[in-house]
């Protein structure tokens, strides 16, 4: 029965932290091939642009730790490619608007990648959980939906 009451109270403190996490509202995206940055806005947690790229680029994973964790401390072995630099807006409470970015590979071989610094600072002192993730070809696809161009700039 105490382990009952712990695991309660425990998912009872989770709770707020876990409303309060929410997807970005914009991104930019800026890179090789690109004339400017490209601008995505939206709900990044649902369907849409912005809800595709946020899945598909490991967002959530960096930001938040999850179980069992997708995110690795080392770089995969591969080729990277032109890299691109995302920066996410992300709301949160008490009306802060913090801004993250993510480094993405979207043409690295055997698969695209991203990786997001650990530790970036978001909200009101909460740290980004980082790391490298191995994304599939679905990030590729949403970022060339979003502007890029379909195979790597030379």
């Amino acid at each position: 029965m105490r382990r009952y009451l712990i695991a309660a109270a425990l998912v009872a403190l989770a709770l707020p932290a876990l409303a309060t996490a929410k997807g970005p509202v914009s991104a930019s995206i800026s890179g090789p091939g690109l004339d400017r940055a490209l601008a995505i806005e939206g709900n990044g947690e649902g369907p849409g642009a912005l809800g595709s790229l946020a899945t598909a680029s490991g967002f959530f994973a960096q930001m938040f730790v999850q179980s069992p964790d997708p995110t690795l401390a080392r770089r995969p072995a591969g080729t990277l490619g032109p890299r691109y630099v995302i920066v996410y807006l992300v709301p949160g409470p008490n009306d802060i608007r913090s801004r993250v970015t993510q480094v993405v590979y979207p043409y690295a071989k055997p698969r695209p990648l991203s990786y997001l610094k650990p530790g970036q600072a978001f909200w009101e002192g909460e740290k980004a959980h980082g790391g490298w993730y191995r994304a599939s070809a679905a990030l590729r696809r949403a970022l060339v939906r979003s502007g890029l161009p379909a195979a790597p700039p030379a």
